[in-house]
């Protein structure tokens, strides 16, 4: 279908932002004018058909059916499981005509083509991605059981967050949230907001079980804005064959291009200036984000030599985008960019011939760049733990009338021309290289050890496979289905915003 361009209905709004707002965290005015409902469902169909990487299979939908007050199908991103909306708000109505904004297929393996489809508030969005700033208490919570009796524990924590005053750290289990059980109980609502959604200024009290012991304990805590801390744990281990650099990396925010810088120098440092042998690099729970953090930290891994000359990620777009973007594409960044250091510093380099990256569903997008992007330049990615999430596409953030639409406009390839895995990276064994299939060890979560500890399951697989070549045989306590690791990869419950490979700013 032809539409309207975008342009003849941005920043029409319902309830446009006073005049002269100006966005806190990037200095940039919004321009709201007022408007209404038909003019913001305009422009996010005229958006999506411009740039949305499947603008063809999205299905015809009548506007006139999105009031407030009106009923509508809702799906699911990620199942594609329809229900029904009751639009109360015109917020409600624009989120969901969104959502219906997308296309219905499915991948070879039979899950939707695009799980990646939200919306967000633009002060949020503007907080976190610029700031590393949410709402919350400074964990990330895994979901090792949805349904009752659930189980929902801390994968980690943020230093210097009420989480970690609390000692909330990894695997402590939550019982209930102010009086609600959280194991059987039905008030989902109050489950829901106390732990993946708390109101800022909020108070909330939590029984939790800390890691081997029976003694339920009570934790109070406000709800407040927190600092992501996305770089912990820079370690070097000893081996008998040399040391190995440990890294968790947990999100591609701006504020983290100088604490990589900083991992780096601290691993480069080690033994009297000759660095580590190899890298762990653990993104079990890096969700992606901005994808030049990624070239930087896979520059920095890699070294000149190997990147010299060679694209670290290529971008494909729809057809009306494409053929003024055919060459638009992310190099290997040797300099910093400056969103959180000085900008035009040159990085550090380990220069390593491979690296052994620990991975679960929730490694996704921005961090299966890092993975394909080395991999192009002929790096060895080893890969310890289980399939990725399988998002070879990005976004160029969109605000309009105070929200901030991401919609899949393009898909990346690597140097040497692949980005099929939408189904994700495998870790299939000893000697399998090719297509999204690696070398490694399936190896599930322990939520039993710290994150950087040598015994922890993934991390003592990798330092294994790297002596031996071998993956290890578990013991009882540690296969899947004993309860200390779960039969299936938890999901990591966190904000969309951190699911993403994002892009400053799009193609003309």
């Amino acid at each position: 279908s032809v539409f309207a361009s975008s342009t003849d209905f941005a920043g029409q709004c319902v309830s446009p932002r006073s005049a002269g707002s100006i966005d806190q965290y990037t200095g940039v005015a919004y321009g709201d004018t007022p408007g209404s409902l038909a003019t913001e469902l305009n422009w996010i169909r005229s958006f999506v058909n411009e740039t949305y990487l499947w603008y063809d299979e999205v299905p015809a939908i009548d506007l006139s059916a999105y009031q407030v007050g009106a009923s509508v199908p809702y799906f699911a991103p990620a199942t594609n499981a329809r229900s029904t909306k009751l639009m109360r708000t015109s917020i409600d109505v624009t989120n969901a005509f969104f959502n219906s904004q997308r296309t219905p297929l499915t991948t070879a393996s039979g899950k939707p083509k695009d799980q990646f489809h939200f919306t967000y508030p633009t002060s949020e969005w503007s907080a976190l991605s610029v700031a590393g700033t949410s709402v919350g208490f400074g964990f990330e919570l895994a979901l090792v059981a949805s349904k009752p009796p659930r189980k929902i524990l801390v994968a980690y924590q943020s230093p210097g967050t009420p989480a970690a005053t609390n000692r909330l750290g990894r695997g402590v289990q939550f019982v209930s949230v102010n009086g609600v059980d959280v194991v059987n109980g039905s008030d989902v609502d109050t489950i829901n907001e106390g732990l993946f959604s708390p109101i800022a200024g909020k108070s909330y009290t939590f029984q939790v079980l800390d890691p081997s012991s029976s003694a339920v304990r009570n934790v109070t805590m406000t709800a407040a804005n927190v600092v992501s801390v996305p770089v912990q744990n820079v370690r070097a281990l000893d081996t008998p064959t040399g040391s190995v650099g440990y890294m968790l990396f947990n999100d591609h925010l701006a504020t983290s291009e100088g604490q990589l810088i900083a991992a780096v120098n601290q691993l480069k440092a080690v033994n009297g200036g000759a660095g580590v042998s190899d890298l762990v690099l653990d993104i079990r729970y890096n969700g992606g984000g901005l994808l030049s953090i990624a070239s930087e930290l896979a520059y920095m891994i890699a070294g000149a030599s190997a990147t010299d000359g060679k694209v670290f990620e290529k971008l494909s777009f729809n057809r009306k985008l494409g053929s003024n973007n055919s060459g638009y594409s992310t190099p290997f960044i040797s300099k910093s960019k400056g969103y959180s250091t000085v900008e035009g510093e040159p990085l550090p380099r380990l220069s390593l011939p491979r690296v052994f990256v620990l991975t679960t569903g929730n490694t996704c997008s921005a961090s299966e760049s890092v993975i394909n992007g080395l991999r192009g330049a002929g790096v060895d990615v080893i890969q310890i733990g289980t399939t990725t999430c399988g998002k070879p596409y990005g976004f160029f953030p969109q605000e309009n009338c105070s929200t901030t639409y991401f919609t899949v406009q393009f898909k990346g390839v690597n140097n040497a021309g692949f980005g099929d895995y939408a189904d994700g990276f495998v870790p299939d064994g000893v000697g399998v290289t090719t297509d999204n299939h690696l070398s490694g060890c399936t190896i599930n979560d322990d939520f039993t050890r710290d994150l950087g500890d040598p015994e922890e399951a993934q991390l003592a697989a990798a330092l294994q496979y790297r002596s031996s070549g071998t993956c290890p045989v578990l013991p009882a306590s540690k296969r899947a289905g004993t309860g200390q690791i779960p039969v299936e990869p938890a999901l990591l419950v966190r904000s969309v915003l951190r699911e993403n490979r994002l892009l400053a700013s799009r193609p003309k």
